[in-house]
C-alpha cells in the first residue's frame, strides 16, 4: 500500500507539472490514438470522464455517438448521457459532472468505457486515486464484460504495477504513443497503433 501511495504521488506530480501547451498536445495526440482504436470506431455508446488535475482531456472526441459521463453518489458512479453544449456542474471532489437531471445510461447499452487512471501497466492493471470507484463498478456483473480502455500519458504506462486482490484489470490501455490490448498474464494481444513507432 505504501508503494502504491508513493508511486501515485510521484506520477501525479509529474502530470501536474506539464505545461498547458504540453498537456494540450499530449491530449490531442491521445485523442487521435483513440480514434484509431477498433473498439472506439465500432462503439455507439461510450463512457468517458472530465479531465481533472491534468488528466488527458478527451472532450475533443465528443460529437457523434452517445456519450456518458460519471456522477459520484456515495461510493458509486452513476452514468448520465451528455451531448455537446450540455453544461457540467461541480460535483464530488471538485470534479465536473453532468447535471443530475440528465438521463442515466444503462450498462447494457454501453460499448466502451474510457477509464481515467494515474497509471496503467501492460497487464491492464490500473493505479487509481485510492477511492475504489472503478474497481467497485467493474466488479459488478452488469459492467464486467464491457470493454475498458485505460487512458494515461505515455510516462504513466508501466511494465508492472503493485496490485491488490480486488483490482480489476482493464481490457486495453491507450497513451499518446500507442494502444494495446492487454491481459493479466502480461501478454500484449494487439500491436501498437499504426500512429506509433514504439513497441508495446
Amino acid at each position: 500500500m505504501v508503494q502504491k501511495q508513493a508511486l501515485r504521488r510521484s506520477l501525479l506530480q509529474t502530470r501536474c507539472q506539464l505545461s498547458e501547451g504540453e498537456w494540450r498536445d499530449r491530449s490531442d495526440r491521445l485523442c487521435e490514438q483513440i480514434r484509431q482504436h477498433p473498439r472506439f470506431q465500432s462503439a455507439q455508446t461510450v463512457l468517458s470522464y472530465v479531465s481533472f488535475r491534468r488528466e488527458p482531456d478527451l472532450l475533443g472526441l465528443t460529437g457523434d455517438r452517445c456519450w456518458g459521463f460519471p456522477r459520484c453518489q456515495g461510493e458509486s458512479l452513476l452514468w448520465h448521457s451528455w451531448q455537446w453544449g450540455d453544461r457540467f456542474i461541480s460535483g464530488a471532489f471538485g470534479i465536473r459532472e453532468p447535471h443530475p437531471d440528465s438521463p442515466q445510461i444503462a450498462p447494457e447499452t454501453v460499448d466502451l468505457i474510457l477509464v481515467p487512471a494515474v497509471a496503467c501497466d501492460r497487464r491492464g492493471y490500473r493505479l487509481g486515486y485510492g477511492g475504489g470507484f472503478y474497481d467497485r463498478l467493474l466488479s459488478q456483473p452488469q459492467w464486467r464484460e464491457i470493454p475498458t480502455l485505460g487512458i494515461v500519458f505515455e510516462f504513466a504506462y508501466l511494465q508492472e504495477l503493485p496490485i491488490e486482490p480486488w483490482d480489476c484489470p482493464l481490457t486495453g490501455v491507450c497513451t499518446e504513443e500507442r494502444w494495446v490490448q492487454t491481459s493479466p498474464d502480461g501478454n500484449v494481444k494487439l500491436e501498437p497503433s499504426p500512429l506509433s513507432s514504439k513497441p508495446p
